[in-house]
């Protein structure tokens, strides 16, 4: 869902101290002033500065502590410095305060009037720290966690983050939302979630503080501890706990964790089921603005479960979302149009509402589109046009879209259905510019395909064609995206070898040479993303052939049904080695100018043999590959570590 603890605190750290603008100091002038309140627990309470010009300046408004102390040492600062000055810094830090060492450390951090050296800026970082210096403690924590200047230590990193925190530096609280995040997906750290569990609960059980940039709410670390414990994120899953959680967020007005405790309560998850309660926070999060909330509250007042039908409220919550570009709340909305409840049966606006569902990739929609076009409802009936919707729900595994496509085939013409197949295969989704894309996907990459693992440091094998033209290469895993680079290309073999950061789970490659016709293999990739989604996707089948096209010595001919965004994926046998990579499938268009009929999975893979003499160039990755397998294994044995080493390859 949308909720994310970084978001909703805008995090931005202060890297480069300097360049925020600075302010009059709120109690005296210089370097020295002693901030009133530094040790309130909840920011301080200031009055506006008394000026020759504002004598009478009562007003007082709530600040964050650490801009009230950031402005101070900042109002006199200049980027430059000349000897003298940087002489008399030095002296005022050797005898002991705290600001002129922090001072010292910010310039050595980043060249502002000395050579830059991060090594020295731990000097003068620490010194301050040892004091108790809310700043340096902040700068010293961040130095930890990125490794600038110092060994890598994310423990001690996330002490001094929380001593800065106990001083009262609002910033440290993003930083540990930062790092807790960044537990909780692996990103550039190890997974550990638990750790992240704990920084979410010590920050979420405090008040709440107002920071450099606002006021911290704490509703969103609530709603992502949910999320953990809903998803079962690195723990076990625990629906009462998240429930817990979500009504704490919820109660501070939360959107997201709204949704979330109404869709408990409808489906008595953690809590009893309470039809009531979920109406209730369902419309909290729908008056927000929440496309989710808003879709389901539709879905209660037309389906009437526990609460008294009410067609006209459901209308106007299903149009709320679908003006979002929420799929499933236009094709509720066309439905109600076409069945004429609580509107004057409409079979024109049916099908609008249908057709914005469907062109965004909706197999519902493309069903309900299809149905509409072979009934002639709201348009002249059009069996081509019906069987290319059919076609693309299907497609996704709609099995009634699949029975509808196949009821209209005998009354279809050969030409008819290869036209359709054409429109279908010519089809893009696309967004609709109100559409809720909040959940994880990548943007405008100008190709996909899937790759594999095939050691445990992050070496992958995709095809060549899929990054011939990268200038960016990112990779779509389980922990999220992560980038990568080409490290050598065979291009008459259509083979690339990539490499990211980290620890994967890689296939083992076994020699083709004992591949026989008719062996069962299978491959685990992304096809049509756009269309299908990002979930990997399985598909299986045989060795219809030992040779390519043309008898093309180096291909297998494969009966596994294929689609665009599968090529680069492994092809594995029976007991889960990788035998092949897969790369093409025939042309329709040049098998029907050939041969006046459609191909049917007729698709290729490149032999692993190639692919271990391409590897035998690079022996320091060779030398790690997995030994074959020589057992065979359960079915769901080799799935599931095939689906291990698969990884959407987006190419930019």
């Amino acid at each position: 869902m949308k909720a994310n603890p970084l978001a909703c605190a805008l995090l931005v750290l202060l890297a480069v101290a300097v360049q925020l603008p600075a302010q009059q100091p709120v109690t005296s002038s210089g370097t020295n002033a002693t901030i009133k309140g530094w040790d309130d627990p909840l920011g301080i309470e200031t009055q506006q500065p008394v000026s020759p010009t504002n004598t009478n300046a009562t007003a007082t408004k709530k600040v964050s502590a650490t801009w009230v102390v950031l402005s101070n040492r900042l109002a006199n600062f200049s980027v430059t410095i000349n000897d003298d000055e940087l002489k008399a810094l030095e002296k005022r830090a050797q005898q002991g305060y705290a600001e002129a060492q922090w001072e010292l450390g910010n310039r050595y951090k980043n060249g502002y009037g000395v050579q830059k050296d991060p090594t020295n800026a731990l000097v003068f970082f620490q010194k301050a720290a040892d004091q108790g210096d809310a700043l340096a403690l902040e700068e010293l924590g961040r130095a930890y966690r990125y490794g600038e200047g110092v060994g890598r230590d994310l423990e001690k990193a996330e002490t001094l983050f929380w001593k800065a925190y106990n001083a009262n530096n609002d910033s440290a609280d993003l930083n540990l939302d930062l790092l807790a995040a960044a537990y909780t997906k692996g990103d550039g750290v190890p997974k550990n979630v638990p750790r992240a569990i704990n920084i979410y609960k010590k920050l979420t059980e405090s008040s709440s503080r107002f920071s450099i940039l606002g006021e911290i709410d704490p509703g969103c670390r609530a709603d992502e501890l949910a999320r953990i414990y809903r998803e079962g994120d690195g723990v076990p899953k625990d629906m009462a706990e998240a429930a817990k959680w979500y009504r704490k967020a919820a109660e501070q007005g939360d959107a997201d964790a709204q949704f979330w405790l109404g869709w408990a309560y409808e489906m008595g998850k953690g809590v009893e089921t309470n039809i009531v309660g979920a109406v209730k926070w369902y419309r909290e999060a729908a008056e927000q603005g929440d496309a989710d909330a808003q879709f389901a509250l539709g879905c209660v007042y037309q389906d009437g479960g526990g609460v008294p039908k009410n067609f006209s409220e459901a209308i106007k919550w299903y149009r709320k979302a679908a003006e979002q570009g929420t799929t499933a709340a236009e094709a509720r909305l066309g439905s109600m149009y076409q069945d004429g409840q609580g509107v004057p049966q409409d079979y024109s606006e049916a099908l609008k509402w249908y057709c914005k569902a469907a062109e965004q990739g909706d197999h519902y929609g493309q069903d309900l589109v299809g149905m509409m076009y072979q009934l002639g409802q709201g348009v002249p009936q059009d069996y081509v046009e019906a069987y290319k919707w059919y076609n693309l729900a299907a497609a996704q595994g709609d099995s009634i879209a699949i029975g509808h496509r196949d009821e209209i085939v005998s009354d279809m013409t050969p030409g008819q259905i290869a036209e359709a197949q054409r429109l279908s295969r010519e089809f893009r989704p696309r967004k609709e510019s109100g559409s809720d894309n909040s959940s994880t996907s990548p943007d405008n990459p100008t190709a996909t395909g899937t790759g594999f693992f095939i050691t445990d440091d992050g070496y992958l094998i995709s095809n060549y064609h899929v990054v011939k033209d990268a200038t960016q290469v990112r990779l779509l895993t389980r922990a999220g995206t992560i980038p990568a680079k080409v490290v050598t290309v065979d291009e008459a073999n259509d083979i690339a070898l990539l490499k990211a950061e980290g620890k994967f789970s890689p296939l083992p490659i076994a020699a083709s040479r004992t591949v026989r016709l008719g062996n069962t293999v299978a491959t685990v990739g992304f096809p049509d993303t756009g269309l299908q989604g990002f979930a990997p996707k399985l598909a299986k089948g045989e060795i219809a052939s030992l040779s390519g096209a043309g008898d093309d010595p180096r291909h297998f001919q494969i009966s596994v049904p294929v689609q665009p965004g599968n090529s680069g994926g492994a092809l594995v046998d029976e007991r889960g080695n990788v035998v092949g990579i897969v790369s093409a499938k025939l042309s329709a268009r040049a098998a029907l100018a050939e041969s006046g009929e459609l191909p049917e999975n007729v698709n290729y893979a490149v032999k692993s043999s190639f692919l271990l003499g391409f590897l035998e160039s690079v022996p320091d990755v060779s030398a790690k590959l997995k030994e074959p397998n020589t057992q065979e294994e359960k079915f769901e044995d080799v799935v599931k570590s095939a689906q291990s080493a698969a990884v959407l390859v987006l190419v930019y």
